[in-house]
């Protein structure tokens, strides 16, 4: 008897949650179908039924992290520069990835700095695009409400985009490296507070927004 539209897709959703996960903890190159298919509890041959390769499946799984990500969901959220950053915090919390449920977007950009797969960097460039559009979009409606420091050009808010992303991934790559907990720590926060100074927060407020936004 062949298995219902439903089980399918509730087939697909398994395999997929188990990828994003392993994908944003390991990258592109560390992760196998078998384990994929381990963590999903299904067995090695289901995979094909539903995905063409791993790399279908690894495009998938970016567009569902970009999809749900703190990042996707500033857009829609609050204008302040407060609710903005956001972002910068949820960077700090990428140090905890085996604790962390739902990992955001910046972990699809890190992970994949120097993969030399032609499918991989297509997608890497895709997800480091949309995630400067969205930061651009939002910086541009708060200059345009006098919230942020700076006149609403675009090419001069293109350029901010271009150096949080930077500043963020950046630091988390770092990060990630390092076995003293203390620098991690102190390197992840500098990186805050630079994103938060850049953004125009007054220096008197930097310790309210980075304990608030946690």
């Amino acid at each position: 008897m062949p298995y219902s539209t439903a089980h399918k897709a509730r087939s697909r959703e398994r395999i997929l949650t188990a990828a994003t996960e392993l994908f944003c903890r390991h990258g592109f190159d560390k992760v196998s179908i078998g384990q994929i298919m381990k963590r999903a509890n299904m067995t090695h041959g289901a995979f094909y039924a539903h995905f063409a390769s791993k790399e279908a499946l690894y495009d998938a799984s970016i567009r569902e992290t970009l999809r749900n990500s703190r990042a996707s969901r500033l857009v829609k959220g609050p204008l302040s520069v407060k609710h903005l950053t956001a972002l910068a915090a949820n960077c700090w919390n990428l140090q905890e990835l085996e604790r962390k449920q739902s990992p955001g977007p910046e972990t699809v950009l890190f992970n994949e700095i120097g993969n030399d797969n032609a499918e991989i960097k297509t997608l890497f460039e895709a997800s480091y695009v949309r995630m400067r559009k969205m930061l651009e979009t939002r910086l541009i409606a708060l200059s345009r409400l006098k919230k942020l420091p700076f006149e609403p050009d675009r090419e001069l808010l293109a350029e901010k985009s271009r150096t949080i992303l930077a500043s963020l991934v950046g630091a988390v790559a770092i990060a990630k490296s390092l076995p003293d907990e203390a620098e991690r720590r102190q390197l992840l926060e500098a990186s805050q507070r630079q994103i938060l100074r850049m953004l125009g927060v007054d220096d008197r407020e930097l310790d309210g927004l980075s304990g608030a936004i946690e």
